[in-house]
Formats: structure tokens, C-alpha cells, sequence
């Protein structure tokens, strides 16, 4: 009995001294994968320029801008959770989550090169300086991962792009009034960033990316990994439908071609045409023929148009017109454009249209917003990049 006893608590003893040893052993794993993760989060910070920015935001004072860490961008997003997506696109994919009891668009861009990391950098800061109630607000950024990470003001409503497809489909109906307020404020948007010290220049503008917030209040967003100066680009970017003819014949992005992308997005709100048929004929090349013909009243949209308004609607297409001209020389700046489409807003004959209803936002999850009512932040699966190799395929004809 006596021997029992004795072989059970040796092997009691055992028993404690191997979970000991074990539970030691997966404990130093852990703060061996804990360390690692920790060096290779730091060398993530370095890589991406995180003390340079540092050191630039401590200089610059309040800044309004957050370095966000890892783990609270992980419990932000529950580990970048799927049912969180409520975007993807060329540049990356866009999360929705919680960050100090705000909800935030969390953008996880694609890789930078390391070229580019003191403009990245630069950027950031002058991005996080642009403060307009008509431009998404990047909040902050985290550069504790593979590719960085971009924190933005959460808009929850549709895109211009979506509101115009729903006015097509005739499940809502979208007054003159309210397309030249969202045309107005989605120009002064473009204008503050290109009479910036250090113009921003978006190259992609199309209705993708104009988000819509509470009242149909215009928010211009794609401007995260925007070009801050004008410069030859190693590879095009924009939108077939939208993109400058300019542009791709010489790859100088400018504030001009902007203007162009604006312009077709002006004839898309009177005509409520989508910029490329299936046919693939183009709206701009419609339209110039219509105004050649002489027959422009009959592309307008029929929700909008009536003799009380048609006067406001020639000038606005009489606008789109001058931000059309190839080449692009002597087109309008966004800042004047922005000035005559907040005047035409204000006619007479606008007022007196009926006011707007309301948008109502339906009762969907998160994973269906991602797919009917998805902010984009940026991107849109219309949107794309092409090479230098296919330069010759994009003739100036189709990108018209």
C-alpha cells in the first residue's frame, strides 16, 4: 500500500514537473514569436518612413494626425476580418472599424516601393493638412505592417456612382438641383487640392469616388495615393470613359486632366448616360456630335429637363464643354469651374424645381454593403492600370 502511495505521488510529481516544463516551454515560444513579431513590426515603422514622420509630425506640431498601432488596428478590424470589407480595388482593400469609439475606413494599401519612402512620407503630411468639409479626411496611418495602412473619416452612404445607377433604374429620382450641388461641391473639392502650396493631383476622378454623406453632401476621396506634383508617371492611371486624351499620349499628369474627368462626369449628371455605351461609342464624342448637330436637347436626361430649366442646363453643358477642349491648355481651372456651377446652383429656374427627397439608407449588413452600398474610398473595380505597352490600343478615340 505504502508503495502505491509512493509511485502515485512520483508520478503526481512528474506529471507537474512535465505541464511545468511544457506550459515554460510554450510560454518562451510565445515570447520568442512575440519578440520577433515586435522587431519585425519596428522594421515595418523604419522601412516605411514611420520616424521620419515622427520626427515631422513632432516638428509641425498638432497636426491632427494619429500614428495608429498594430494591435488596435487589428482589434479595429477583428484581424481584418472579411465581413468587414467594404471596398477592394487596384491600390487595396478598404475595412470598416472602430477606433476610440469611431468608426473609420481603414485602407491597407499595396506595398510602396522603397524609392518612394520619403515621398510617401511627404505626402502623408501634406494629406493629413487638408481639411475640407467636402474631402474625406485621412485621420491617420499605421506603418506597423507589410504595406501601410490609412485611416479615413467613415462616410456611410452611396457614391455618386451608385446614385446615378439608381436614378437610371428609375428607383430614385435625382433633381437638377441636386446634381449641380453635388457637381458644385465635388469641384470645389478638386480646386482646394490643386491651390494647395504643394497641389494634390488625383489623375483617376470618376463617381466612384465621390462619396455621398448624410444629405447628399459631396466627399471627394482618391486622393491617399494621389501624385503630389506634376511628373511623368512609369505607368497610367485612371478610369476608361474618364481619362484625358492628353494624358495618354504624354503621361504628364496635370491638374488639366482632372478638369477633362470632371467634365465627363458633368455630361454623365445631364444626360444620366454612363460615359461608355456598350457599343463602347463614348458620351464625350456623343455629345460634341450633338452639339455639332444641334440636337443636345435630346441627350439630356428627360427627369430633368423642361423648358422652365433649359437655359441652366446649356450652360452647364456649355462648361462641360470648355473642360472637354483638346488639347487642354485652355481649359478652365477646377477653381473656376467650381465658381460658375455654385452660380448655376443658385439660378432662379433651379430654385423653383421640387426639392429632393430624402435617400434612405436601407437596413443591409456590412457584407452587403460591400457589395450594393460600398463606400469605396478610392477605388472601384472600374478602375484600372494600364502599361506603356498598351499605349498604342489606347487611342485617344476611346479614351474620348
Amino acid at each position: 500500500m505504502a508503495v502505491q502511495v509512493l509511485i502515485g505521488v512520483v508520478v503526481c510529481v512528474l506529471a507537474g514537473l512535465f505541464g511545468f516544463l511544457g506550459w515554460e516551454v510554450i510560454r518562451h515560444k510565445r515570447n520568442i514569436r512575440k519578440q520577433a513579431l515586435l522587431r519585425q513590426t519596428d522594421e515595418y515603422f523604419q522601412q516605411h518612413g514611420g520616424q521620419i514622420l515622427l520626427e515631422m509630425i513632432k516638428a509641425d506640431g498638432n497636426v491632427g494626425f494619429t500614428l495608429y498601432k498594430r494591435e488596435d488596428i487589428e482589434t479595429a478590424t477583428n484581424n481584418f476580418n472579411k465581413a468587414h470589407i467594404i471596398g477592394e480595388g487596384g491600390q487595396g482593400t478598404v475595412y470598416r472599424g472602430v477606433l476610440d469609439g469611431v468608426v473609420v475606413a481603414v485602407k491597407k494599401c499595396k506595398e510602396i516601393d522603397e524609392s518612394r519612402k520619403m515621398e510617401f512620407v511627404h505626402e502623408l503630411v501634406i494629406l493629413c493638412r487638408v481639411n475640407h468639409p467636402n474631402i474625406v479626411k485621412l485621420l491617420g496611418c499605421c506603418l506597423q505592417f507589410e504595406a501601410p495602412l490609412l485611416v479615413y473619416e467613415f462616410v456611410q452612404n452611396k457614391t455618386l456612382q451608385e446614385l446615378l445607377d439608381l436614378q437610371r433604374s428609375r428607383r430614385f429620382h435625382v433633381t437638377l438641383g441636386t446634381r449641380l450641388r453635388i457637381a458644385a461641391e465635388s469641384a470645389d473639392a478638386l480646386a482646394h487640392l490643386h491651390s494647395l502650396p504643394h497641389p494634390i493631383l488625383n489623375g483617376d476622378v470618376k463617381p466612384a469616388d465621390i462619396l455621398l454623406a448624410e444629405g447628399l453632401v459631396a466627399k471627394v476621396s482618391d486622393f491617399g495615393c494621389s501624385t503630389i506634383n506634376e511628373k511623368t508617371q512609369v505607368v497610367a492611371k485612371g478610369t476608361l470613359g474618364y481619362i484625358d486624351p492628353d494624358y495618354i499620349l504624354e503621361y504628364q499628369l496635370t491638374a488639366k486632366n482632372d478638369v477633362y474627368s470632371f467634365g465627363v462626369i458633368l455630361l454623365e449628371l445631364l444626360t444620366g448616360k454612363r460615359p461608355l455605351s456598350k457599343g463602347r461609342k463614348s458620351l464625350t464624342l456623343m455629345f460634341q456630335e450633338a452639339m455639332e448637330d444641334g440636337t443636345l436637347v435630346e441627350l439630356f436626361d428627360n427627369d430633368i429637363v423642361d423648358e422652365a430649366n433649359i437655359r441652366v442646363m446649356r450652360q452647364v453643358a456649355e462648361l462641360a464643354n470648355q473642360c472637354l477642349v483638346v488639347p487642354g491648355t485652355t481649359r478652365p481651372a477646377m477653381a473656376t469651374v467650381a465658381a460658375k456651377l455654385r452660380q448655376l446652383a443658385l439660378a432662379d429656374e433651379v430654385q423653383r424645381c421640387p426639392p429632393q427627397q430624402p435617400l434612405v439608407l436601407e437596413d443591409l449588413s456590412y457584407m452587403e454593403m460591400g457589395s450594393t452600398m460600398s463606400t469605396w474610398y478610392g477605388q472601384s473595380r472600374t478602375s484600372g492600370v494600364y502599361s506603356l505597352e498598351d499605349k498604342p490600343v489606347l487611342s485617344v478615340e476611346f479614351a474620348r
